[in-house]
């Protein structure tokens, strides 16, 4: 594809300003990816309705098994505070399935990006906006289309949060990312437009009153907070003594630390054993992860983010390998599954679920077989 001669003043204008990250191309449309509509609907959305379905059942069955909560390495004063959470049915509001699809066997589950998944704006709006100019210039037919209803599902899941209304909704993301406030200021515009009052603060800027209550920038109680912040590190902060007692409802709810866990892959596995969009995978010191080692695999730390600490090894030596500081809360080993490679890229589906909903995609690719943050972000377009 021939990029636009406008994108990066576009993108600036409306708030993409990580386009590119330490002087790497982010956003690329330099290509697209093309898929028939049948792939779309019997290859990735179908699929990822599945899964999301699974990954339900398999939540109903982790919080009543103390056993398993150990097992993913979540910090055990917080097991009532997810058990609750689910119970109370606290409701989410999206996620992101990583798949491996090639277009000729059934998509395959990389990971679960279950609480604070990134590459949502690009996804939602600026590859869509990308697709209406693409048509206007003729690079692509007219009756080019993306499997993309993103924003209207978190317009809808944002206005079904419960959020009284005339209440404030606080958001915060980490200070320092321009990436996470990108992602939060895009949230906070779909708030406005599901009729909420969005209130933007950092992470680090949330108080605790006298009566161990989260207090906002101005002392008001926060009582409804998306946190674009993973529960894996909320939990082990100074002020998570705090959690169990605030009167907050956050987004993503607490039983969310169950699925943004990478140990739920063996479960899943465990539970739907030969399931055509499972690959095989089992906790390292399980004696079925031992007999992986016989073939190509992928080693993951149950904590990691964006391919940190991820290894690809074939019979037992390495082949690949991301950096980073997880690992330490232990492993698990997943059979490998090919990406799609094009001129040395290989390309990842983030198929997304909002509001319960299986509604959209965004395409990462990269060099490396393992997708990490700086992995280019590449339109598509749905055409027979």
């Amino acid at each position: 594809m021939t990029e636009r001669p406008w994108w990066k003043t576009q993108a600036e204008q409306l708030g993409f300003v990580f386009h590119t990250m330490y002087g790497q191309p982010y956003w690329d449309e330099t290509a697209c990816w093309q898929f028939g509509l049948r792939e779309i609907e019997e290859g990735i959305d179908q699929p990822a309705a599945e899964l999301h379905g699974m990954c339900l059942s398999l939540v109903d069955r982790v919080v009543e098994d103390e056993r398993l909560l150990r097992r993913l390495a979540i910090p055990e004063r917080f097991f009532d505070l997810i058990r609750r959470s689910w119970r109370d049915r606290e409701p989410a509001l999206y996620g992101r399935f990583d798949l491996a699809y090639d277009g000729r066997g059934p998509a395959k589950l990389l990971e679960y990006n279950a609480d604070t998944p990134t590459s949502l704006y690009e996804t939602a709006f600026f590859q869509w906006l990308w697709l209406e100019e693409a048509i206007q210039a003729g690079q692509v037919p007219a009756d080019a289309d993306q499997f993309n209803r993103v924003q209207e599902c978190l317009i809808e899941g944002l206005a079904s949060l419960g959020v009284p209304p005339g209440w404030p909704m606080h958001f915060a993301a980490a200070a320092g990312s321009a990436e996470d406030r990108g992602t939060v200021r895009y949230l906070e515009d779909c708030a406005l437009q599901a009729g909420l009052i969005p209130r933007y603060l950092d992470i680090e800027q949330i108080g605790i009153d006298t009566q161990g209550q989260f207090t906002g920038l101005e002392g008001e109680a926060i009582t409804h907070l998306f946190k674009l912040y993973p529960w894996e590190w909320l939990l082990r902060e100074d002020y998570a003594a705090h959690l169990d007692g605030a009167d907050t409802r956050f987004t993503e709810p607490p039983w969310k630390a169950i699925l943004s866990n990478k140990g739920i892959l063996p479960l899943l596995w465990e539970m739907f054993e030969g399931h055509p969009n499972l690959l095989p995978a089992y906790f390292e010191d399980e004696a079925q992860g031992r007999a992986m080692l016989d073939a190509r695999y992928v080693r993951k730390p149950l904590l990691s983010r964006e391919g940190a600490n991820v290894t690809i090894l074939d019979l037992d030596q390495e082949e690949e390998t991301a950096e980073g500081p997880y690992g330490a809360e232990g492993h698990v080993l997943q059979l490998y599954a090919r990406l799609p490679e094009v001129e040395g890229n290989h390309m990842v589906v983030g198929a997304w679920i909002v509001n319960g909903e299986a509604c959209g995609m965004g395409l990462r690719e990269d060099k490396s077989r393992i997708t990490r943050d700086l992995s280019r972000f590449v339109p598509h377009i749905i055409l027979e």
